[in-house]
């Protein structure tokens, strides 16, 4: 029962639109039909600015934390992974938003905070980088991706644990797929973020 209810607080938590919020709140528009259309802290960074990015970004990122607290508080480790992947899942298809969401990378940082600050730290410092370096976004969500499930497989022996976060890493990636083919062919939108 615990487990089932973990599941459920987690999407309901991962179903609160923050950037659709902040994008009507602040851009009086619906962030889901300008720019790339999706509903994350990067395309209301393109369509609103970087003051309404960083309140959806901080929404975004508690929406990860929040439930790997409650998880671990109920289940250990395996519970906050557990309530912060559906966290996630609930990011990505809020029935709140027709299952119409965001890409879950910032929910996802979240339950990494919550659950291991200092793989979060190094992730963070890596993505920075990564970003600095290419002004791509998505090509550092991607490979923090790939590498995230890795770093856990490592440090946690939990079926819980280790599963989850390969489907936590490949949910990102399959959710960058239109990324991955723009950036293949050479037409993915870099971001402004560092730009004056």
């Amino acid at each position: 029962m615990n487990y089932i209810l973990l599941i459920i607080v987690g999407y309901l938590i991962g179903t609160i639109p923050c950037s659709y919020l902040v994008g009507k709140m602040m851009g009086n528009i619906d962030v889901r039909e300008h720019g790339s259309g999706n509903a994350g802290a990067t395309n209301v960074l393109r369509t609103v600015g970087k003051k309404a990015a960083l309140y959806a970004l901080i929404g975004d990122v508690l929406k990860g934390v929040i439930p790997a607290i409650i998880g671990q508080m109920v289940l250990g480790m395996d519970g906050a992974v557990l309530c912060a992947i559906f966290a996630v899942i609930g990011h990505c298809y809020p029935i709140t938003l027709g299952f119409k969401g965001g890409k879950g990378v910032a929910t996802a940082g979240g339950m990494i905070i919550g659950t291991n600050p200092l793989v979060a730290l190094g992730l963070f410092i890596y993505m920075f980088g990564v970003i600095k370096t290419t002004k791509y976004v998505s090509l550092a969500s991607i490979t923090a991706a790939i590498i995230y499930p890795i770093t856990f497989w490592i440090l946690y022996d939990s079926p819980i644990v280790r599963i989850g976060s390969i489907f936590l890493g490949a949910l990102i990636v399959f959710k960058h797929r239109a990324n991955i083919q723009r950036l293949l062919s050479g037409n993915e939108s870099k971001t402004t973020l560092f730009d004056k």
